[in-house]
């Protein structure tokens, strides 16, 4: 599955109640479960916060399920490709600054 930071909290939450939920369990007790605090839960399962990589697996362990990341490779991942969006990041703005910002009149 690919993720963008845009909907990995949705995500998250999505797959934290579903796992309840096939679990047959309310709320307060995959929280008891998962000694966690219900309202902490309550706000992962909102997207109002997002859980660390270990309480995660803690929560869906708890839930009776297994926890599965994959790490894949960045596309900056070595110093020279970093140099070269650097490089071409500063030749887009020297390109920008020669054309002046035109605002419309209100």
């Amino acid at each position: 599955m690919d993720f963008t930071s845009v909907n990995i909290s949705s995500y998250l939450w999505t797959s934290l109640r579903c796992a309840r939920l096939q679990a047959g369990l309310s709320l307060r007790a995959l929280a008891e479960r998962a000694a966690a605090a219900d309202p902490t839960l309550a706000a992962y399962e909102a997207g109002r916060a997002v859980p660390r990589v270990d309480t995660l697996d803690r929560i869906l362990r708890a839930a009776g399920f297994a926890t599965d990341i994959d790490v894949t490779r960045r596309a900056d991942a070595t110093i020279a490709e970093r140099h070269a969006k650097a490089e071409e990041l500063a030749e887009a703005l020297e390109l920008a600054s020669m054309f002046p910002a035109r605002h419309s009149p209100r």
